[in-house]
C-alpha cells in the first residue's frame, strides 16, 4: 500500500440529507495516497440509512465510524486519532470538495513540502444559488502579523474544507471538546503562529452557507463566551511576544458575541456584551457595524425600561 498523503475526514451529525453529496465529491477523487473517513457523531436522523447505502455503492473505498454524540470538536479529534494521512482535511457534511482539489493540493505540497497548513480558495454557496469565489491573500512573513491578520484584521480567512493541516501539528493541540462552536479558531491560530503555512489560489471546496450554522447559534456562542480568548492564547501554545494581541482579541470577541445576540434577537445580552467590549477598548465605538447593532438592540429594550420608569413615577 502506498504511503497516505491525505486523510479526508467528514464529521456528520444529522446531515443525512447532504451527506451523500459530500462523500461522493471526495470518492470520485480518491487515489492510492488518499483515505476517506466518515464519522457519524450519534445522528438521530436517517444518516445511518445513507451510510448503509454508501457502504454498498462505495465498497472498500471509505472507512465508516460511529460514536456517541459529543460535538464537532470530539468528532474531529476522533478523526485525527484514526486517520493515517500526512495531511488532514475536515470537510463538513453539508459542503463539497471541488473537482481537482486533491490533485491541486498534491501538486502544491510537492513544491512546498515544508508547509504545515495549506490554505486554499473556496466558493461560498448561498441559499439563493449564488456563488462567490474567495481567494486567500498572501500570508504575512511574521507570526505576529499572521495571527493579527486572522484574529483582528480578518485579512486571513480559512474554511475547514478548503485547507489541509499536517497531522504533526496535532501533537500539541486538539479541538476543545468543551466548545460547541468556534472550536476551529484556537487550532487555526496555533498553526498560523507556530508553523510555516502556504496558500493556494485553486478552489478546493464549495462551502454552503445557511442560517442555522453552529457558528450563528447564540446559545453555543454565549456558552463559549470569552473562554475562547483564553483557549486561543494559552501560554503553552502562543509565545509571550504574541500575547500582546490577547486584549484586542478580547474586545473583538465581545463585539462578535454582541452581534450574534443581536441577530438572534437577544437584545439585552447584545447590549451587555457591547458594554463589556467598550470597557475592554473604548475605541470599539468607532466600529460602526457593531455600534449600530448595539443601538438597535438598545431601542428594542428601551420601551420596557421606560414602562418601568413610568410605573415608578406613578408610585
Amino acid at each position: 500500500m502506498s504511503k497516505l498523503l491525505f486523510g479526508i475526514i467528514i464529521p456528520t451529525y444529522n446531515y443525512g440529507h447532504t451527506l451523500r453529496r459530500a462523500v461522493l465529491s471526495v470518492v470520485k477523487q480518491l487515489d492510492e495516497d488518499v483515505e476517506l473517513l466518515v464519522i457519524d457523531d450519534g445522528s438521530g436522523d436517517h444518516t445511518a440509512e445513507i451510510i448503509a447505502q454508501l457502504k454498498t455503492e462505495c465498497r472498500g473505498q471509505i472507512k465508516f465510524f460511529y460514536k456517541p454524540n459529543g460535538g464537532l470538536a470530539s468528532t474531529c479529534n476522533f478523526g485525527i486519532a484514526h486517520a493515517n494521512g500526512d495531511y488532514l482535511v475536515f470537510l463538513d457534511a453539508d459542503d463539497e470538495m471541488a473537482d481537482g482539489a486533491i490533485n491541486a493540493m498534491r501538486s502544491h505540497l510537492a513544491s512546498n513540502p515544508e508547509s504545515k497548513m495549506l490554505i486554499g480558495a473556496h466558493y461560498s454557496v448561498y441559499t439563493n444559488g449564488k456563488r462567490k469565489l474567495h481567494i486567500p491573500n498572501t500570508l504575512p512573513d511574521t507570526a505576529h502579523d499572521r495571527l493579527k491578520g486572522y484574529l483582528l484584521d480578518k485579512t486571513i480567512s480559512i474554511s475547514n474544507g478548503a485547507c489541509a493541516k499536517h497531522k504533526s501539528v496535532f501533537q500539541s493541540i486538539s479541538y476543545p471538546v468543551k466548545f460547541r462552536n468556534s472550536e476551529d479558531i484556537p487550532v487555526f491560530a496555533y498553526v498560523l503562529s507556530n508553523y510555516y503555512c502556504t496558500t493556494l489560489d485553486f478552489p478546493l471546496a464549495f462551502i454552503h452557507k445557511h442560517d442555522d450554522s453552529l457558528r450563528h447559534n447564540a446559545t453555543h456562542a454565549e456558552n463559549v463566551g470569552i473562554h475562547l480568548v483564553d483557549e486561543v492564547f494559552h501560554p503553552s501554545r502562543i509565545s509571550t511576544e504574541l500575547q500582546t494581541l490577547k486584549k484586542p482579541f478580547l474586545a473583538q470577541r465581545l463585539l462578535s458575541l454582541s452581534r450574534v445576540c443581536h441577530e438572534n434577537k437577544r437584545h439585552l445580552q447584545c447590549t451587555q456584551f457591547y458594554n463589556q467590549a467598550i470597557k475592554s477598548n473604548w475605541r470599539v465605538i468607532f466600529n460602526w457595524p457593531y455600534t449600530k447593532k448595539f443601538i438597535l438592540s438598545l431601542l428594542q429594550i428601551n420601551p420596557k425600561i421606560m414602562l418601568i420608569n413610568n410605573k415608578n413615577e406613578r408610585i
